[in-house]
Parts: C-alpha cells; structure tokens; sequence
C-alpha cells in the first residue's frame, strides 16, 4: 500500500488516527508505547507522523562550563546545532532528559527543520516563539509554551541515541505518530504489520458505524465484526 517512507506517513496522516494505531500495538502485545498525556499538539489540528531522530538533553547551569572536563560543557547549547542540522526528510526531532525549567524548541529551529524537511518536533519539555511555529504550521508536540532560554540552562549532549520518553523506549528509526488524542511509538520492527492491521481496523468499523446507525445491537455488532 505504500512504496517509500513519503507515502508511508501520508497515508497514516490521512487515513489514520492513535486510537486505532495504538489498538494495534495492543493486540501485538506493545502494550506502552503512548507517551504521557501531557504531551499535546501546540494546535489540536496538528498531527506528526515520521521516524524518531532522538535527541538526549541535560539540565546545566552556566552557559560555558569554566570548570568542567567535557567539550560540551564549553558550547552553549551544547550539540544541539549539530543534532538540528542532521535531521533528515520526514523524520521527528525528539528529545528529552531535562528537567521542565526551559523552552526546548522556538522558532528559528522550527525555520531550519522545515528547510530540511522534517516532519515535527517533540519535546518533553516546552516551546517558544508559539505565534511564528503556528504561523508555519510545523507539527509540533510539547508539555505546552513558555518562554524561558534553554541557553544557559540546558544542552544537548547526544543524538541518534536510544532514549525513553516517559518509559517508552525510543529508537532511532522508529515511527513517531500523534494527533490531539496522543503521541505513541511504533518500533520498526512490527511498522508494516502495525499500520496494515490498523488500515483494516479502520475500515472494518466504518462497516460497524454504519450497522450501527442502522439499528444494529453494540453486542450484536461487536460479535459479527469483533471490533467496537
């Protein structure tokens, strides 16, 4: 049903939604892969599908480190410029590791990832500069906004890394998939059995709504088609 990633993620964002998904990863035994609740879309029309860039953050407190032993303490921001600057078409800048003091994406990364086409952003943490990245439109996940820097209060110390997000193992590659009702992961390994059976899923209840308006029983529905 789909050749390259592109088609993928087009099809999941049109034809898709997390509820379906994660019913899937439930019957295959992926019983946490949704994030916390907490993570929302900065606009409730926003959904975000691509593979997982992951991006690990560390809470610091000095912009250059005057006595530390690592290179990365020296660089504000740490390697964040760098983990920015690799992100590839459709794939998801995600992070987490700090603490919730700071702002972890604004504006100008929102210009840059877009000119590489990525497909969103996902922050356990916050966002700034609300007003241009709803202007662009870029698919963007948060605890919500606040504009504090992260200059000299936070940076990136890796990337392309496993990381867990609130308990859910993230690795790179992996498919990062949210819309107003939640954020989850689907490990590459099972994608294309994930998204199949979730396609079929969603047209089977099409079939139930449409029994159901009918006239057709909850319970009478539910043993024909064995969804609800």
């Amino acid at each position: 049903m789909w050749n390259n990633d592109s088609e993928l993620f087009h099809l999941m964002r049109s034809k898709l939604f997390t509820a379906v998904v994660g019913d899937i990863l439930d019957t295959l035994g992926y019983l946490h892969q949704f994030v916390a609740p907490q993570i929302k879309p900065l606009h409730v029309d926003m959904v975000v599908a691509g593979r997982a860039m992951p991006v690990l953050e560390a809470d610091v407190y000095e912009i250059s480190s005057t006595s530390g032993r690592s290179e990365i303490g020296t660089k504000p921001f740490g390697i964040m410029f760098e983990a920015l600057d690799s992100l590839q078409e459709n794939e998801v800048y995600i992070t987490t590791g700090s603490s919730l003091r700071y702002a972890l994406w604004g504006g100008l990364m929102t210009t840059r990832a877009m000119h590489l086409k990525a497909a969103g952003a996902v922050l356990d943490g916050y966002v700034r500069d609300s007003n241009e990245i709803l202007e662009l439109a870029f698919p963007t996940f948060s605890h919500g906004t606040y504009a504090q820097d992260q200059g000299p209060r936070g940076k990136v110390i890796d990337y392309r890394v496993p990381i867990e997000f609130h308990g859910v193992r993230i690795n790179p590659g992996d498919i990062v998939y949210g819309d107003r009702d939640g954020l989850l992961i689907i490990p590459q390994q099972v994608e294309k059995q994930v998204i199949t059976l979730a396609l079929e899923k969603v047209a089977t209840e099409s079939e139930v709504r449409l029994a159901i308006r009918d006239g057709m029983s909850t319970v009478a529905a539910f043993e024909k088609f064995g969804v609800m």
